[in-house]
């Protein structure tokens, strides 16, 4: 769990589309690992400052959340998420799902929070993504767990592992900014 979250609201890390923005790598670049942070700013050819973000429902918003039109669909519409839309799921959700390995999940996940609250789904999703062996947050691109070093780094890599290999293989060929 990540500590300055024990105890505070997590309704920040429940994203409307459906995704857990507690294991976001920015999410943990911005709150425990400013190293990965300024290693994605080099990657995208930004700042840390823009990347920054303490999830979709909070005040600080990166660079890739602030523009997010799901967020501005759903407050247009006077929803929490994608899931209690009339046109869900619209077509720009189905093309974000299948653009990358961490939006893998979003259908069962957005069903979930409709059966369970997203407090209880926040839950379920810290422990699919702490590490097995020393309970670390790690992202759905972390193959090893970013404390104790542990493959899979979490039960979301285990189950994502080859397509999360190819992503990231693609990601490290592409020219730095």
């Amino acid at each position: 769990m990540h500590r300055e979250q024990e105890g505070k609201d997590k309704r920040p890390l429940a994203a409307v589309c459906g995704l857990y923005c507690g294991a976001c790598t920015l999410y943990i670049g911005s709150t425990e690992d400013t190293g990965r942070l300024n290693q994605l700013a080099r990657l995208f050819g930004s700042t840390p400052d823009e990347l920054r973000c303490h999830g979709c429902r909070s005040a600080r918003l990166g660079l890739h959340c602030r523009g997010c039109e799901f967020r501005a669909c759903a407050r247009e519409r006077k929803i929490s998420f994608c899931s209690e839309c009339d046109e869900y799921p619209c077509a720009k959700l189905v093309e974000f799902e299948r653009q990358r390995p961490h939006r893998a999940e979003l259908w069962n996940d957005l069903d979930r929070v409709k059966e369970v609250g997203v407090h209880r789904w926040i839950r379920e999703k810290e422990a699919e993504y702490a590490c097995p062996r020393c309970g670390t947050l790690n992202s759905a691109y972390d193959l090893f767990c970013r404390k104790c070093g542990g493959s899979p780094s979490c039960a979301y890599v285990a189950k994502h592992q080859e397509a999360v290999k190819r992503f990231t293989s693609q990601m490290q060929k592409r020219p730095t900014k």
